[in-house]
């Protein structure tokens, strides 16, 4: 049998394990290790085995993920977001359908100081979800807003998935994040047009919020949420003024983040401990993932299945158009049955040299791909933000009614989408801009 024959015969085994609900990371070193054993020898496979997860775990680059995961414990732990909601929810109240309006831009707001879709979801799902449930909202919208404004966290700088592209593609981590400011927002606004609409077309679905806020209640609510804008500034300014690095702005917002909690009262030894305690869980289970995504980079790039494909397409005069058409239908499709990290650690070794053959644009690509796998957090039937709100409603709401709740932001994220490929502009204007 050829290298390639196996490189294909691997891809097929480790997408059968990964259907069968073996834990990804495994599946990945799984067949790259057996894979590498067959195309070199079992002594190779082993030395790699012994040399690659050490490399990895001592990545610079990736030593800021458990510091954003660290950053974005202790800002929830402490209690740094129930004020953005009330804030949110006091100055937006009024439009049809504010509450879901608020709760889209505080899921935002929190999105820059967690990094984590995952994290966004649930933390604003416990603030968000029973005020809505409170003021009569229909619980498909409620959840849906929740489940897809909570993918926002992938999107907006800080960004895990985006050191992980930035990594992996050997491309700037600093203009991955500034790129991906501008179609954040996009997304968010998009969202909030889409709830309103909603809501005046059908008033039964977000009933308008009857009490009257005074201005002054307005602005002291504003002065609450001091905290994320100075840690968003803090961690963002710090990044562009050349104070930190992308990498050691992790440490930097999560040390930030400390001081403010410090400053705001709400600092105490159990949050220390709880927001400790999940960076390590969070980081743990990353980084297994990782070292087995790297284990099946050597083994496909040993197979040469990555270079095979990237000169077929270069052969084909495929345009780079009908490449992001062809590998987003890709990640669309994978996105409906894979978790997040498994559809990015999947394909970046198979894509990457595709893009960079046919010439595309990798900051570009990287934020496509952010809001492929975004999708893919609201796709039936696997959806981890559904089912992170799910576990928030438990049996009082049904996961059809989730579902079809997040239809109407899929149709919004895929028009965005078509926005983002149709005009490259939006996503490159800003980091050139800025002189990435």
């Amino acid at each position: 049998m050829s290298s390639l024959a196996i490189g294909f015969w691997g891809m097929g085994v480790a997408l059968f394990l990964i259907a069968l609900r073996v834990p990804i990371g495994l599946a990945l070193g799984l067949v790259a290790f057996v894979g590498i054993a067959i195309l070199t020898s079992w002594n190779a496979a082993f030395s790699i085995l012994g040399l690659i997860p050490f490399e990895t775990a001592a990545s610079w680059e990736l030593s800021a993920i458990p510091m954003f995961l660290l950053m974005g414990a202790l800002a929830f732990r402490s209690g740094l977001t129930t004020a953005l909601f009330d804030a949110a929810r006091l100055w937006l109240g009024w439009l049809p359908g504010g509450v879901a309006v608020a709760t889209n831009f505080a899921c935002a707001g929190f999105a820059a100081a967690s990094g984590s879709s995952l994290a966004t979801t649930l933390t604003m799902g416990r603030i968000a979800l029973p005020e809505m449930k409170k003021t009569g909202y229909d619980m498909g919208l409620a959840t849906g807003v929740v489940a897809s404004a909570g993918t926002l966290g992938s999107l907006i700088p800080p960004s895990v998935l985006m050191i992980l592209i930035g990594v992996f593609a050997q491309t700037s981590i600093i203009k991955l994040f500034v790129a991906g400011i501008i179609p954040g927002l996009i997304s968010a606004l998009a969202f909030a047009l889409m709830i309103i609409l909603r809501a005046k077309l059908q008033p039964h679905v977000a009933p308008r919020d009857s009490e009257r806020t005074s201005w002054r209640a307005k602005f002291r609510a504003m002065a609450g949420i001091w905290p994320l804008p100075v840690l968003v500034l803090g961690v963002i300014g710090g990044i562009y003024s050349g104070i930190v690095t992308a990498t050691e702005a992790g440490a930097f917002g999560a040390a930030l983040t400390f001081v403010i909690a410090l400053a705001n009262g709400t600092l105490s030894w159990p949050v220390i401990k709880a927001s400790f305690w999940d960076a390590l869980v969070g980081t743990a289970t990353l980084f297994f993932i990782v070292l087995g995504a790297v284990l099946l980079t050597r083994f496909l790039a040993f197979s040469g299945l990555p270079m095979f494909l990237a000169q077929f397409m270069a052969e084909s005069n495929i345009s780079p158009l009908a490449v992001i058409l062809i590998s987003g239908a890709c990640f669309l499709v994978l996105g409906m049955f894979l978790d997040p990290l498994g559809l990015l650690f999947l394909t970046l070794p198979i894509m990457l040299p595709i893009f960079k053959t046919v010439g595309l644009d990798l900051t570009l690509m990287g934020v496509l791909i952010v809001k492929f796998v975004e999708i893919g957090l609201m796709s039936p039937p696997v959806g981890l933000n559904v089912f992170a709100v799910k576990s928030l409603v438990g049996s009082d709401v049904p996961l059809t009614t989730i579902f079809r709740g997040v239809l109407w932001f899929l149709v919004v994220d895929l028009a965005v989408i078509g926005l983002l490929i149709a005009f490259p502009e939006i996503t490159l204007f800003l980091p050139r801009v800025m002189g990435l």
